[in-house]
């Protein structure tokens, strides 16, 4: 078998929901780096793998990544898997990709499962963009921060949740985008209890809050974008301000470039705002 790091994505929560190729990686490997090795077991187990585990998540010193380096290097394979998915979503294992690509080992992804776009492409939303933020912080304060930071994204915005803080996220989601906000909860994704429920913000926190079942497992949240509105109201003082500063120094195009990646906002909306203040 080719030395290399293979990531291989594995199942969210069905087993049945691995490719044949993953377990022909999974079995054929030197070494399976897993985030949980006693989770991953049961993984291999099922399916009758036998290949030797070693644990790699965020805590585990930088020793462990260069023998993983070096048995690459002298020709062994390892396979990096995570708890669910697809690996480095929202998991561990970003230090040992780059560290495998900067000593020039190669890296072969495997295509699978990945709780974020399986949500999405149930969830009823807009497609063409979306924007992923995975597990949002986990006190209220800078919560709430995060999704202020997020109100001007365009695109459905996909966020990973523990089922324990569902209901107070939902809270704080209303507080920030508005009660009338569309919006998804996926839960326990591929398995028994799968729940896919779209609604406004303000109705899936009613029904969250009012059925504990629904604070159960792994949880997905998808929030609609918000409706389409002219630059001109979307515009506050502030950053009307600093679109027409960078005016005074820059042409209209790359002034308008600047304040759309500073506000969130289409730089073609402020450009065309540009073009009407020199009409005036």
């Amino acid at each position: 078998m080719e030395r290399g790091l293979y990531i291989v994505p594995t199942p969210i929560g069905n087993l049945g929901d691995i490719t044949q190729r993953a377990l022909e990686i999974l079995a054929a490997v030197t070494l399976i780096a897993a985030e949980d090795t006693r989770h991953s077991r049961k993984l291999l187990t099922h399916y009758g793998i036998e290949t030797p585990l070693s644990a790699y998540h965020d805590h585990i010193p930088e020793t462990v990544t260069q023998q993983f380096l070096q048995r690459m290097a002298e020709g062994d394979s390892i396979a990096l898997i995570s708890d669910a998915g697809t690996p480095l979503v929202s998991d561990p294992g970003f230090r040992l990709v780059r560290a495998a690509q900067d000593a020039g080992i190669p890296i072969i992804p495997l295509p699978g499962p990945c709780a974020a776009v399986t949500a999405l492409s149930a969830a009823g939303l807009p497609t063409d963009h979306f924007f992923f933020e995975g597990f949002l912080p986990a006190k209220p304060a800078a919560r709430r921060g995060r999704l202020q930071a997020l109100l001007r994204q365009s695109g459905t915005l996909i966020m990973y949740e523990a089922p324990h803080r569902i209901a107070a996220t939902l809270g704080d989601a209303v507080h920030i985008f508005g009660e009338h906000r569309e919006a998804v909860v996926a839960r326990e994704l591929s398995k028994a209890f799968e729940t896919i429920r779209r609604g406004t913000l303000g109705d899936l926190l009613s029904w969250v809050t009012g059925d504990t079942n629904q604070q159960r497992g792994e949880q997905v949240l998808l929030i609609g974008p918000a409706e389409e509105a002219s630059a001109t109201t979307q515009l506050d003082e502030r950053d009307e301000r600093l679109l027409f500063r960078l005016a005074d120094e820059l042409p209209p195009r790359k002034a308008a470039a600047i304040a759309a990646d500073l506000t969130g906002l289409r730089s073609r909306d402020l450009y065309s705002l540009l073009v009407d203040r020199e009409k005036v």
